[in-house]
C-alpha cells in the first residue's frame, strides 16, 4: 500500500476570534509541516469556530471569515490544509471545507447533510451542497472530504466519493460531547472504514462553548476499521500520522490535483493512541473543560462558590479548582440560623483541603432585617416558603455583590434533579453566571464526588458532605426527601420524562406510582419559567435544558 502523511489539528478555537484562530491554525500547520505532513486537517468552521449561531446572519462576520480563510491559504506551502469556513456564494451560505495549497484556495467541498435537531440548527443559516465532490488528489491519493453529518448516513456523500475512487476519507467535525457519544462516533467511522476498505481521518474541535462541550477525540481508522491513532479527549493536540491507503480508480466525480507524492521521508515514530476515560472520569473532564473555557473565554480572572457544606457546592468547588487552580477560586460560607455546625465545618474543611480562599459572611442580620421590614405585610399570614426563600435570596445578593466588586464569576450549585422540579429559589441559589451541574442529576453528583476523592490519597471532599441526607437547611431538621421522592426513584423518572420525552401516562404504564408521576411531571412543567431565567451550564446528556429542550412556558398540555 501507498501512504499519505496526515496532520490532525485538534484545536480549542474561539467563536468569532478570527485573529487568534488563524494563529492557532497556522501554528498547527507549521508544526505538521515540520514533520513532513502531506495534509493537515482541521475542524468544521475552524476559522470562526463552531457554532457561530446568529453571527452568521451578519455580513461583516462572513466577510471576516472569508479574509481569515484566505490568510490561512496564503500561509500554506507544499502541504495541503483542509479548513472549515462559512462560504458565501450567490446561491447562499454554505458550511464548507477549503482546500488550501501553495498560497491559494484550490477548491471547496460543501456540506450536504445539514443537521436540524437537538442542539443543531444549521438549516437556519446554511443551504445544502448538491454534489458528493469534488475529490482532491493529494500526494498521489484521491481524497474524499465530508463535513460532520455527511459521514453518518448510508447513501450519503461518502458513498458517492468511494464509488468515484476515493482512497482516503477525511471528516471535519464540530461534534459536541454527550455521555456515550464518543463510542457512537467511533463505531460509525469504524464501520464505514471497514465497509468501504478505505482509511478515514476524523478531526473534531475541542473546548467549551457556552452550553456545549467539544471533546476532540480525533482519530484515524485504517482499512480494516482499526483505530491506529487517537488524540486525547478534552485536550488540544496536534499529531502527524502515516496513513496507509489502497490504490484507487477514477469515477464520475471531478478531481482537483494539488500536491505530489514525496518519497524518501524519514519514518515517523509510532502513532499516538491516547487512552480513553471511564464514564464518570469522562464527565469530570468534560465539566472541568467547560468551566475553564467559560471563565477564561469570557474574560473572568477568578470564580466564587457559595459553600454550604453540602454535596453540590462541594462538587462545584472541586471542579472549579481542577479547572482554574485553587488560587483563582473563592469559597464563601453564608450560614443562617438554621445552618448546622457540621455543615459549616464541612465547608471549611473542603476549602482547606483544596487550598481555596475561604470567607464566612453570616446572613442572620440581613435575614432579621428583612423579616422586620416585611412584618407589616406578612404578620397576618402563616410562615411558609417565603421566609425560607429569603435566606437563599440574601445569599444570591451577597455572591453577586462579590462578583460586581471583585470581578469574580459566580458558579451556581444547583443540579439537574433540582432544576427539573423547581427545587430552587429564583434570584437566590439560581443567581450567578455559570451553572456547572445544570445537566448533572443528583445521583451522578454523588458518583462524581466519589470519583474525585479516589484521585487523591485521602478524601478531599469531606465524607460527611457526601453521606449526610441532602438538605437546603432553610428550616429546622429539613431534608430534601420531605419535599421530593428519594433520588433513586426521582432521577430515573426525570430522565424518562425529560430526556426520553415519555408522557406521564406512559410512565404510569411502566409501573411508576401514578400520584408520584402526576406530581413530579407537573413540577417539571411549572418550573419552565425558572429555567428560562437561570444561567447557562454545560451539556453532558442527550437532552439538556437550554439549547436542547424548548417547551413553552404558557402551556396547558399535561
Amino acid at each position: 500500500m501507498a501512504s499519505i502523511r496526515v496532520g490532525l489539528a485538534q484545536l480549542n478555537l474561539r467563536v468569532g476570534d478570527f485573529d487568534s484562530n488563524v494563529i492557532a491554525i497556522t501554528d498547527a500547520y507549521d508544526q505538521s509541516v515540520a514533520s513532513d505532513a502531506d495534509l493537515v486537517v482541521y475542524s468544521e468552521l475552524a476559522v470562526c469556530a463552531y457554532p457561530p449561531e446568529d453571527l452568521l446572519l451578519k455580513q461583516r462576520f462572513i466577510d471576516d471569515a472569508q479574509k481569515a480563510v484566505e490568510t490561512v491559504a496564503r500561509h500554506t506551502s507544499d502541504a495541503v490544509a483542509i479548513v472549515g469556513f462559512p462560504e458565501q456564494t450567490p446561491q447562499g451560505l454554505y458550511n464548507s471545507a477549503a482546500i488550501c495549497h501553495r498560497g491559494q484556495v484550490r477548491g471547496v467541498y460543501r456540506k450536504r447533510l445539514l443537521p436540524n435537531y437537538s442542539v443543531f440548527d444549521e438549516k437556519r443559516y446554511f443551504v445544502a451542497g448538491t454534489s458528493d465532490g469534488p475529490l482532491f488528489e493529494i500526494a498521489g491519493t484521491l481524497v474524499g472530504i465530508c463535513v460532520c453529518e455527511d459521514l453518518w448516513f448510508p447513501n450519503g456523500p461518502f458513498d458517492g466519493q468511494i464509488e468515484s475512487g476515493a482512497a482516503l476519507g477525511v471528516s471535519i467535525n464540530g461534534s459536541p460531547y454527550q455521555r456515550g457519544k464518543n463510542a457512537e462516533r467511533a463505531t460509525a467511522v469504524i464501520e464505514a472504514a471497514n465497509k468501504h476498505k478505505v482509511p478515514i481521518v476524523y478531526v473534531n474541535q475541542v473546548g467549551g462553548q457556552d452550553e456545549l462541550i467539544f471533546d476532540g477525540s480525533s482519530f484515524v481508522a485504517d482499512v480494516n476499521g482499526n483505530v491506529v491513532a487517537r488524540l486525547p479527549q478534552f485536550e488540544e493536540a496536534v499529531a502527524v500520522v502515516d496513513v496507509e491507503v489502497p490504490s484507487s480508480g477514477r469515477g464520475a466525480l471531478p478531481v482537483i490535483a494539488t500536491s505530489q507524492e514525496r518519497p524518501n521521508r524519514k519514518p515517523l515514530m509510532k502513532s499516538p493512541v491516547a487512552e480513553t476515560n471511564d464514564d464518570v472520569g469522562e464527565v469530570w473532564n468534560a465539566l472541568v473543560l467547560a468551566t475553564r473555557d467559560y471563565v477564561n473565554k469570557n474574560g473572568f480572572s477568578e470564580a466564587v462558590v457559595g459553600l454550604s457544606g453540602g454535596v453540590d457546592s462541594s462538587l462545584v468547588a472541586a471542579i472549579a479548582v481542577d479547572a482554574l487552580g485553587p488560587q483563582r477560586v473563592h469559597g464563601v460560607s453564608m450560614p443562617s440560623r438554621y445552618s448546622s455546625a457540621g455543615s459549616q465545618d464541612d465547608a471549611a474543611e473542603l476549602a482547606l483541603n483544596f487550598g481555596v480562599d475561604f470567607n464566612t459572611i453570616p446572613i442572620e442580620p440581613a435575614h432579621t432585617a428583612l423579616l422586620e421590614m416585611l412584618d407589616p405585610l406578612f404578620r397576618e399570614d402563616a410562615a411558609d416558603l417565603t421566609e425560607e426563600n429569603l435566606q437563599s435570596r440574601i445569599r444570591g445578593v451577597l455572591l453577586m455583590a462579590l462578583s460586581n466588586k471583585k470581578g469574580w464569576l459566580v458558579l451556581t450549585t444547583g443540579n439537574k434533579s433540582e432544576t427539573s422540579v423547581g427545587y430552587s429559589t429564583l434570584y437566590g441559589d439560581t443567581a450567578g453566571g455559570f451553572a456547572v451541574l445544570k445537566d448533572c442529576p443528583k445521583l451522578l453528583v454523588y458518583e462524581l464526588c466519589r470519583w474525585r476523592n479516589n484521585q487523591t490519597s485521602a478524601p478531599w471532599i469531606p465524607e460527611a458532605s457526601i453521606s449526610k441526607p441532602p438538605s437546603a437547611e432553610l428550616r429546622p431538621e429539613q431534608t430534601d426527601e420531605q419535599s421530593l421522592p428519594p433520588y433513586e426513584l426521582l432521577d430515573p423518572l426525570l430522565e424518562a420524562y425529560i430526556e426520553q420525552d415519555r408522557a406521564a401516562a406512559d410512565l404510569i404504564s411502566d409501573g411508576y406510582d401514578a400520584a408520584m408521576v402526576e406530581r413530579i411531571t407537573r413540577l417539571v412543567d411549572l418550573a419552565e419559567y425558572k429555567r428560562r431565567q437561570s444561567p447557562p451550564g454545560p451539556r453532558i446528556s442527550a437532552k439538556a435544558f437550554g439549547k436542547d429542550r424548548r417547551l413553552p412556558i404558557t402551556n396547558r398540555y399535561r
